[in-house]
């Protein structure tokens, strides 16, 4: 498929962003094409790596269109509180993640209510929210509250306090910096059919080098057009966040991919995106030092020389 070329003489490597679009264009051009779980189908690669520098402040905000930071930061502070219900992120005009619980209520009850009246209803009405708005034990939930058990009896078993692995994390990057368990995860293999969608950024791991905290993200299934920019700042704003709270400079953020796909109803978006060429190179400044991981608030994150050019839409695969 034709796309725009990109001139011979372009300094291609001046700017971060190129291995993004490298990668679409990898993907569009020579991908797999295949049928996927939502019928869609898509372009796939097996295996992809982007790599970005977090010193000075520097954040992997994609500038080929535009990326809203607020509304994926305020997705990652939901994560850290171990909420599982889309009401607090409808709330906030967060619609993220409402578009599963309303194809189940759609599905279930047979009532093609809108997406804005459904999020509009599962704010006002709190029981409604409790039977139609959870997700079950997403990544919040795994991160913060990952369940444990213990025996009370023959084949019976109570629930214990559950594990919070970024307050683990949080420690062990004090305490001991040199640990190679520096880890949070979120592929619990018990509870994935319990899950609305199972984890797609399912695995970070944080390195200290020096005093440089690194973090390299896996990510087992990725949605190259509307997902990986998010998931890019998102763990971008974890390692700058987990730095601060452990006296560390920020260093460096690998991304990983396994199935790295591109839809094939996003052909609009993808050929736009590859005519485009990055330009900036936004900052984040953190406005102040909460008391822990778990006090942050948007107010918090300062974004500088940010100037992207234009959105881009496209369909959401459920």
């Amino acid at each position: 498929m034709a796309t725009a070329a990109i001139p011979l003489d372009f300094p291609r490597n001046e700017h971060w962003e190129w291995q993004y679009l490298d990668l679409m264009r990898r993907i569009w051009e020579h991908g797999d094409e295949r049928v996927d779980r939502t019928g869609i189908g898509t372009r796939s690669v097996f295996g992809a790596q982007i790599r970005f520098d977090l010193t000075d402040g520097a954040m992997p905000l994609i500038t080929t269109k535009r990326v809203y930071w607020k509304t994926a930061t305020r997705e990652f502070l939901w994560f850290l509180t171990g909420d599982t219900n889309i009401r607090a992120l409808c709330a906030q005009g967060v619609e993220i993640w409402t578009d599963w619980p309303l194809d189940r209520y759609r599905k279930a009850s047979g009532d093609m209510i809108s997406r804005e009246d459904f999020s509009a209803r599962i704010v006002a009405d709190a029981a409604f929210a409790a039977d139609w708005g959870d997700l079950g034990p997403v990544y919040g939930k795994q991160w913060v509250d990952w369940p444990t058990y213990s025996p009370v009896g023959e084949n019976l078993y109570k629930r214990d306090t559950g594990i919070n692995q970024v307050a683990q994390v949080v420690e062990s990057l004090r305490s001991n910096p040199g640990s190679r368990r520096h880890i949070v995860e979120g592929w619990n293999v018990a509870e994935l059919d319990q899950m609305a969608l199972p984890p797609c950024h399912k695995t970070y791991q944080f390195h200290v080098a020096g005093n440089r905290l690194n973090c390299l993200l896996y990510q087992r299934s990725c949605d190259v057009a509307l997902g990986l920019p998010f998931n890019l700042w998102g763990a971008a704003l974890f390692t700058r966040m987990l730095a601060q709270q452990c006296d560390l400079e920020s260093g460096e953020l690998v991304w990983m991919g396994g199935d790295t796909h591109l839809y094939l109803n996003h052909t609009e978006l993808v050929e736009a995106q590859l005519a485009r060429h990055p330009e900036g190179r936004p900052t984040l400044q953190l406005a102040r030092r909460p008391e822990t991981m778990f006090d942050y608030r948007i107010e918090d994150f300062v974004v500088s020389d940010y100037t992207p050019q234009t959105a881009l839409s496209a369909p959401v695969a459920v």
